[in-house]
């Protein structure tokens, strides 16, 4: 693995969600709702609709090239290509700079795991260990505990910016922010009135969305996405990016996007790696781990906020020669910490397993994490495709936005509540659609801003002050 030298993070005592239990207080959940109704007097919910739109409040180019600075130097012109696309795909790209502005905006106080990069791609359907399809969110590189407000106002900006580009108008734009605001609301306080472990035992599985479908077009359309999904696994990947190379399996160089990283350190490292990532494994999945040896890896660049940051893909097989396709991924300080507080954990892959683990239904039976010790780098490890699929919303109508907008707000609702004081917030959020209009306000003002920020990587690259690479087929 790369070889970049990295200060290793010292150990922090920052907050945590869930309180040591001989500490624990308990309150009736009517005692929490009235505490959360009474936060409406220090900010009252209509507060959240502003954004202080300030042409001077930061240069959004100045703090994209500030997250840079430990990305591999050659991929970062990919990353500024992907995010030319569209002010959408500048969003995706850009955590960091909306998790500065999330920053100033009003907070209850009320933290909760947070997804910490909480945009409606980072949301789909993938497969649990009994190989049922559930849809949840997928993404946690950012997560750490933040404040609730942060995930809510990121989706519902999301949906916003995405409706624009998609040719929505305003009108229809702000409503689907509204809806994942009250799909949020509503399922939140549905989850306080329920048991510890309901909450934890619920999901969103494959054959209920299907149910859900409002009428026989759409639950046609489900059940192909859902029977596509179950499709997109690691075998089928393996026959299009590796070939048998000697009599040894190999992944395919296709640079920029694919290749294999060079140097005599580079065997010792990988093993070194692999030996600490089977370490953070349970007993039982050791043993599944086991029965696969690795036959070759590489440098694979994914995403579009991810670019830049080592990833690796590791090709397995079984003796057999059943193939196992793992992504290692470089797990960085969360865009959070500089805002929320330093990760609790030494590790900033075991944050990303962690919160992973604690806001998911059900997680990769092969996640878990390691550290390269000459680099001091963590990466944390998930099988590659394992029916992972994000709806495809190109052409998507108002109705199917404002559908998609309900199903992520009511995951991310349940995500919270998972970790945070469901009751305590929904008493803040109360049974009014108060809050709901307001996020759809702040939504829309928050695409604008997107959209002079987009204008901004546009003005940079035409000036030469970044460089953009424009990938051929993207």
């Amino acid at each position: 693995m790369a070889s970049d030298k990295k200060k290793k993070k010292k150990p922090s005592p920052a907050s945590i969600i869930t309180p040591d239990t001989q500490s624990l207080v308990f309150k009736s959940r009517a005692q929490r709702l009235t505490e959360g109704k009474s936060l409406r007097d220090q900010v009252p919910r209509s507060r959240h609709a502003l954004w202080p739109t300030s042409p001077s409040r930061r240069d959004p180019i100045e703090i994209l090239e500030e997250s840079n600075r430990d990305r591999i130097a050659e991929l970062v012109p990919i990353r500024y290509g992907r995010m030319l696309r569209s002010p959408f795909a500048f969003l995706r790209g850009s955590a960091g700079l909306m998790a500065h502005d999330l920053a100033t905006t009003p907070s209850t106080g009320i933290k909760v795991q947070a997804c910490g990069d909480c945009h409606l791609l980072n949301f789909g359907l993938f497969a649990t260990p009994e190989r049922n399809l559930i849809f949840d969110i997928n993404d946690f590189d950012e997560t750490l505990p933040a404040p609730w407000e942060w995930d809510i106002k990121r989706l519902a900006a999301s949906f916003a910016v995405a409706a624009r580009d998609g040719q929505l108008d305003d009108d229809e734009a702000r409503a689907v922010a509204v809806e994942c605001a009250r799909a949020y609301r509503e399922h939140l306080r549905e989850y306080s009135k329920m048991k510890p472990l309901e909450v934890w035992y619920d999901r969103l599985d494959g054959q209920t969305l299907i149910d859900m479908a409002p009428d026989e077009k759409l639950r046609k359309r489900r059940e192909q996405l859902v029977e596509k999904a179950r499709q997109r696994i690691g075998d089928q990947l393996v026959t299009k990016i590796a070939a048998s190379v000697g009599g040894r399996h190999q992944l395919i160089d296709q640079p920029p996007i694919l290749f294999h990283m060079q140097g005599d350190e580079q065997e010792q490292r990988v093993h070194g790696a692999i030996s600490a990532y089977r370490q953070s494994l349970s007993d039982d999945r050791r043993v599944l781990f086991d029965r696969y040896r690795l036959e070759d890896i590489a440098v694979k660049v994914v995403g579009i906020g991810s670019v830049g940051t080592r990833c690796f893909i590791g090709l397995f097989f079984s003796e057999e020669n059943h193939p196992l396709l793992l992504q290692f991924k470089e797990a960085c300080p969360s865009v959070l910490e500089r805002y929320a507080g330093e990760s609790r954990y030494d590790n900033h892959a075991q944050r990303v397993v962690m919160g992973q683990r604690l806001m998911q239904s059900s997680s990769d039976i092969f996640l878990g994490w390691t550290r390269v010790q000459s680099s001091g780098r963590d990466f944390f490890v998930r099988q590659l495709r394992d029916m992972k699929m994000a709806p495809p919303l190109e052409g998507a109508t108002a109705q199917q936005a404002m559908l998609y907008a309900e199903l992520c707000g009511w995951t991310l609702a349940r995500a919270h509540a998972r970790s945070g004081d469901a009751a305590t917030i929904s008493g803040y959020l109360g049974k009014s659609d108060r809050f709901d209009h307001a996020i759809g306000d702040f939504g829309l003002a928050y695409a604008d801003q997107t959209e002079q920020d987009y204008k901004a990587l546009v003005d940079a690259v035409n000036a030469g002050r970044v460089e953009a690479l424009i990938e051929e087929n993207a």
